[in-house]
């Protein structure tokens, strides 16, 4: 069973970040399994919140242009709530405070690209807010570094949020196969 006041964030899941200059971990595979998190937050009643970074005024993911857009391999509906995100932190500057406020959320599952990045950004600024948060470990990505595999990053990051110091809050690694059995339970 999903605790009522949880969401489902998925962070940067655009087309700018999914390129042949950026490829990306398992791609497909976390695409997939954010699909089936979606669906069950849908069917449970859940918001499943997409967040995306605008970059308005940089040149790179400005608002309403091709690599600004989700992939369209997620499986978007009406329902979903969208918020756009400045900073690597998805708090900063955003709506998504205020949003999930208003929802009473204060459970956040959270997946996305870059681990190492938006994804590692926004763990840590949840968890100081006293959020209760799991991070998907096998929903989460990013790419090839100067000195470090990506698969390499992505096992890194898990290991530090496992092994975090939570506030009042809490903070758990778990595999979308882990999450469908507590659900179902």
């Amino acid at each position: 069973m999903i605790n009522e006041k949880t969401a489902l964030l998925i962070i940067d899941m655009q087309k700018g970040s999914f390129t042949p200059k950026t490829p990306r971990f398992d791609a497909d595979g976390v695409i997939e399994r954010i699909n089936e998190l979606s669906r069950i937050f849908r069917k449970a009643k859940l918001p499943v919140i997409y967040i995306q970074h605008d970059g308005t005024g940089t040149g790179e993911f400005e608002k309403h242009t091709s690599e600004w857009e989700l992939l369209n391999s997620l499986h978007v509906v009406a329902t979903d709530i969208f918020i756009d995100k400045y900073a690597n932190d998805v708090f900063y500057k955003s709506e998504l405070q205020s949003e999930l406020t208003t929802l009473d959320v204060t459970d956040l599952l959270i997946t996305g690209c870059a681990t190492d990045f938006c994804v590692e950004s926004t763990v840590q600024s949840a968890l100081t807010k006293n959020y209760n948060i799991t991070v998907v470990s096998d929903g989460h990505t990013t790419g090839e570094r100067p000195h470090l595999k990506a698969e390499k990053i992505i096992e890194h990051y898990n290991w530090v949020w496992q092994n975090m110091i939570p506030t009042a809050g809490s903070i758990r690694v778990k595999s979308v196969e882990k999450l469908k059995q507590q659900y179902n339970n």
